[in-house]
């Protein structure tokens, strides 16, 4: 199954659901990486969290999600946009924990205690910014969490990422459904019993449930209707050009010391894992553009 995501709305517009399969998506990240088994979990639940927001933005508007934690993780970053771009990356992609008694990646330890932060650029002069204190560490919950601090909006929502031995990343994907304003009580009783009784998210995508069908899971006698849906990717606005400008903006005193300590430039993208190389010829010609006033061009990769 290819990675989508969809947007769905009851028929009275009082439920949201928003759901998505993003399995290559997240592989594509854990082979960038290299992420070892639990820090692909919480990678992937974040890459998946910030992609199911992201569906709710219009065009040009982007979200980024930030957990800082204090366990061995280091911190988690994803950012999404409203086509189903994302990107992100953990602070120490080695880690990987001893499983749960459950039998679970424990995500919520590799994450540890501290805070979710969400910023979201909608095109106004000032991103809105919130926090909320890490309820669990599992990701999921701690998104909920914020949509009801932050938005007043009570929501489900489920992320899972299923990691086979051999580490290759075998079902991403996740669920969020929300209860608008002008709901009535009852609705929000009987979401939060069909939450109770739906099946785990990476299960639902082993067995080829589309996003489609696990919004029917999610509502059950609730209809609702696909308004939107697009394709999920990875994919990063990094380019050797906007590294230059980074690099020129270093000054050419600065330049000259890391290729005297290095005998190159090397920059490595956080988001993407590509890696931007810049040997003295490369710099010198930089130097060249700064003095001339104007960015230079080098096209060796």
């Amino acid at each position: 199954m290819e990675d989508y995501w969809i947007r769905s709305v009851t028929e009275d517009g009082t439920v949201r659901a928003m759901a998505a399969v993003t399995t290559a998506t997240v592989e594509q990240a854990r082979r960038r990486h290299g992420t070892a088994p639990t820090a692909t979990a919480a990678l992937g639940r974040a890459l998946t969290g910030a992609g199911l927001l992201g569906a709710a933005l219009r065009a040009g508007q982007t979200i980024l999600v930030r957990i800082q934690g204090d366990g061995p993780l280091g911190g988690v970053l994803a950012t999404s946009d409203a086509v189903g771009t994302v990107r992100g990356y953990v602070a120490n992609p080695e880690v990987h924990l001893p499983l749960t008694s459950s039998g679970k990646l424990d995500v919520g330890r590799a994450v540890g205690r501290g805070t979710l932060h969400v910023t979201l650029d909608l095109g106004l002069r000032v991103p809105y910014h919130g926090s909320v204190p890490l309820v669990s560490g599992e990701i999921a919950e701690d998104l909920a969490s914020y949509l009801v601090v932050s938005h007043q909006i009570p929501s489900v929502v489920a992320l899972g990422v299923l990691v086979a031995p051999t580490e290759q990343v075998m079902a991403a994907g996740g669920l969020i459904v929300q209860v608008m304003p002008g709901a009535e009580e009852r609705v929000v009783s009987y979401l939060e019993q069909r939450a109770k009784v739906l099946p785990a998210v990476t299960s639902m995508i082993s067995g080829g449930t589309t996003p489609e069908e696990m919004v029917g899971a999610a509502l059950g006698e609730m209809s609702s209707q696909v308004v939107e849906r697009g394709a999920v990717r990875f994919r990063c606005r990094c380019s050797r050009r906007k590294v230059q400008r980074v690099l020129i903006s270093l000054g050419e005193t600065e330049l000259h010391e890391i290729l005297a300590e290095q005998g190159r430039v090397e920059v490595r993208c956080n988001f993407c894992a590509a890696r931007y190389l810049f040997d003295e010829d490369d710099v010198e010609t930089l130097i060249l553009a700064m003095k001339d006033g104007h960015a230079g061009s080098t096209t060796r990769h």
